[in-house]
C-alpha cells in the first residue's frame, strides 16, 4: 500500500477522530485529493505552519495542532530554562478554527506542565510579540494565516526575544515533531482543567493598555499632531481582521478625531465576506474604504490585514485620485519622515542602523545613507530583521532605528520584535497630518523623495503552483536558472547573478536568486515559504519616471515570457 494510503487508513479507523473530519474523510472519493491530503505532515519552519483547514496529515485541523504543539512543548522543556514557569503566550486571529486551534495548543503546553497565556479573544501579532516580552514568557505562538484565503489557517511560533524563530530553533523544534510517533494519541487538557490547575491564565486588556502606551511613545511630534489633527480624516478598514480596536485605541489616543472605519469590514468575519483576498497589497481589497473616503473627504486611507502585522496606505495622488502606495513606497516614506523628525528635534544616533531585506528596493537605503545611517540588508522574512535587532542590542553596535520589507512589514520601535501594522499605522497618520499642516500631500511627498533620489520602482510577479506537481514544478524553475544563469534581462545585461544558496554576503544559505543589472535595476526569484507559490521581484532604477517604467515593463515582459 503506498504511504499515503496507508496514512489515510490510519485516519479513517482511529476510533476517536473527530465526527467532523471522519465524515470529511468518509466523503473522500478522489485518489489525488487523497495523496494531496496524506503524501506529507504540513510542514513546520521557520516561518511555522500554513494550510487549508481539513482532515488529513497535511491539512491543519486539531491533530496537527497537537503535533507541532508537542514538538515545540518537548523544544522548550529540553532547550529554554525555567520554560515551564514562564510560559508561552497565545494569540489568535478571526478565521475559522481560530480560538479553538488556540485553546489546543495551550492545552497541549499544559499536559507538559508549560504555563500558558492565553488572550481571551482575538489579538494583532505585533501584541503577541509584545507580550512575550513584557510577561518575561519562555515564546508565543499565533494562530493565523495572515492574508490567505478564508479556508487556511496557520501557526507561527516566537522565541523568548519576541521575534520569529530563528533557523537553529526551528530545526530544534522540527527535530522533536518528527519524533511524534502518532498525532491522532496525543494528550491535550480542557481549557477548564488548565484553568483550575493553574496552568493556563487568561489575558485580558491589562496587555492592550501597556502596548497602546509604548504606541504611543513612538510619536515625533505630538504636540504638533494634536494641534492639526482635527483637520486629518482618516480612513480605516481592519479587513474583517484584528487590527480593528487597537488601531482606533492609538489614534484616538494621539488626539485624531475624525478616524472613519469602513462599517462592512470592522467586526471579524472568517469569510473575509467584502474581498476577494483579505490582503492590504490588493488594490480591490479597499473598494469599500475608498467609497466612503470619497464621502468624507479623506486625506490618507489605512488597512490592516487579518492579523495586523501589515498595512497598506493609500493616498491622493496631483489629480486627486487615489492611489495605492505599494510596501517600497510607504516605507521610504516612512524612513525618510522618521530621519527627518529625528534629525530636527536631536534623536538622530551617531551609530543608527536600518534594516531591510534582500527583496526590498534600495530607494530606503540610499534615503539612509544621505542621513548618516547605515543601512543592513537581510534574507526575507521578519525574523531576520528581529535577528539583528537582538544582536544589536547585545552588542551596541548600531541603534536600531527602523526596519521593514517590501511584503507592507515596517517597524519603528523594538518593544516588537516583528513587523507591526499597528506601529506603522499610526506613523503614517501621524506623517499625513504633519505633511498636511505643511500643505503637502503624501504623494506629493514622495515625488520630492523620488527627485532627490532618483525614481525606483518595484512590482512583483506570484506564480501558483498547487499540489505536489506545483511543488516539483517550482524546484525544477529554481534547478534550471542555476545551471544556466541569464546574462541579460531583454536589452538589460546582467552585472552579477548572486545565488543566495550559496550562503553569500554573511547571510544565512536562502533558496533565492537576484540578477543584478548594470544600471542599478535587479530581479530576485523566491519560492513562498508559506504558500505553494513562486515569486519574482522587479526594481527599476532611473532619474525620471517614464524611463523606469518602461525598464520595469521590460522585465516583467522577459519573465512571463521565460515562466511560458
Amino acid at each position: 500500500m503506498k504511504g499515503y494510503q496507508s496514512e489515510y487508513q490510519r485516519w479513517l479507523h482511529h476510533q476517536a477522530l473527530e465526527p467532523h473530519l471522519l465524515q470529511e474523510l468518509q466523503g473522500l472519493s478522489e485518489e489525488k485529493d487523497i495523496e494531496d491530503r496524506f503524501y506529507r505532515h504540513l510542514e513546520f519552519g521557520t516561518g511555522g505552519l500554513r494550510g487549508v483547514i481539513g482532515a488529513g496529515t497535511n491539512r491543519m485541523n486539531t491533530y496537527t495542532v497537537r503535533r507541532v504543539t508537542e514538538g515545540l512543548a518537548r523544544y522548550l522543556v529540553q532547550h529554554v530554562e525555567g520554560a515551564q514557569n514562564k510560559g508561552v503566550v497565545i494569540a489568535y486571529d478571526s478565521r475559522h478554527m481560530s480560538p479553538e486551534f488556540a485553546a489546543e495548543a495551550a492545552g497541549v503546553l499544559a499536559n507538559h506542565g508549560v504555563r500558558a497565556y492565553l488572550f481571551q479573544e482575538l489579538r494583532p501579532t505585533p501584541e503577541l510579540s509584545f507580550a512575550v516580552r513584557h510577561l518575561g514568557a519562555a515564546g508565543g505562538i499565533v494562530v493565523t494565516a495572515s492574508h490567505n484565503p478564508p479556508e487556511y489557517n496557520g501557526y507561527k511560533v516566537y522565541g523568548e526575544d519576541g521575534g520569529q524563530l530563528p533557523p537553529h530553533a526551528a530545526d530544534q523544534i522540527l527535530a522533536e515533531i518528527d519524533k511524534v510517533e502518532d498525532e491522532l494519541v496525543l494528550q491535550a487538557l480542557s481549557l477548564e482543567e488548565g484553568i483550575a490547575r493553574g496552568l493556563i491564565t487568561m489575558l485580558g486588556d491589562e496587555i492592550d493598555e501597556l502596548y497602546t502606551e509604548r504606541l504611543v511613545g513612538l510619536s515625533l511630534q505630538p504636540e504638533l499632531i494634536r494641534a492639526v489633527s482635527d483637520e486629518v480624516r482618516i480612513v480605516f478598514t481592519p479587513l474583517h481582521g484584528t487590527g480593528n480596536k487597537p488601531v482606533r485605541r492609538v489614534l484616538e489616543a494621539l488626539g485624531f478625531r475624525h478616524v472613519h472605519v469602513v462599517p462592512e469590514q470592522e467586526l471579524p468575519d472568517p469569510n473575509f465576506s467584502t474581498v476577494k483576498s483579505p490582503n492590504p497589497e490588493e488594490r480591490q481589497a479597499f473598494t469599500l474604504a475608498m467609497k466612503l473616503a470619497e464621502e468624507v473627504d479623506a486625506d490618507v486611507i489605512l488597512g490592516t490585514d487579518p492579523d495586523a502585522d501589515r498595512v497598506g496606505v493609500v493616498v491622493r495622488d496631483a489629480g486627486g485620485e487615489f492611489m495605492v502606495l505599494n510596501g517600497n513606497q510607504t516605507g521610504a516614506l516612512l524612513l525618510h519622515y522618521i530621519l527627518e523628525q529625528r534629525k530636527a528635534n536631536g534623536t538622530l544616533p551617531a551609530n543608527g542602523v536600518m534594516l531591510k531585506t534582500i527583496v526590498t528596493s534600495n530607494l530606503g537605503r540610499a534615503i539612509a545613507e544621505k542621513n548618516g545611517v547605515t543601512t543592513v540588508d537581510v534574507l526575507t522574512g521578519f525574523k531576520f530583521i528581529g535577528e539583528k535587532i537582538k544582536e544589536y542590542e547585545e552588542t551596541g553596535a548600531h541603534t536600531f532605528l527602523f526596519g521593514y520589507e517590501e511584503s507592507y512589514g515596517y517597524l519603528i520601535g523594538d518593544f516588537v520584535r516583528d513587523k507591526d501594522a499597528v506601529q506603522a499605522a499610526m506613523m503614517a497618520a501621524e506623517m499625513a497630518a504633519y505633511y498636511k499642516g505643511q500643505g503637502k500631500t503624501l504623494s506629493q511627498v514622495l515625488h520630492e523623495v523620488y527627485e532627490t533620489y532618483g525614481t525606483y520602482l518595484e512590482d512583483l510577479l506570484s506564480f501558483t503552483f498547487k499540489g505536489k506537481e506545483g511543488q516539483e514544478k517550482i524546484a525544477q524553475m529554481m534547478e534550471d536558472l542555476r545551471r544556466t544563469p541569464l546574462t541579460a534581462m531583454g536589452s538589460l545585461q546582467v552585472e552579477a547573478a548572486k545565488d543566495y544558496a550559496q550562503g553569500i554576503e554573511g547571510l544565512p544559505k536562502a533558496n533565492v536568486l537576484k540578477y543584478v543589472l548594470t544600471d542599478g535595476s535587479w530581479v530576485a526569484i523566491r519560492p513562498s515559504g508559506t504558500e505553494p507559490k513562486i515569486k519574482f521581484y522587479f526594481s527599476a532604477v532611473a532619474d525620471n519616471r517614464t524611463v523606469a517604467m518602461e525598464k520595469l515593463e521590460e522585465l516583467k515582459s522577459f519573465v512571463l515570457n521565460l515562466i511560458q
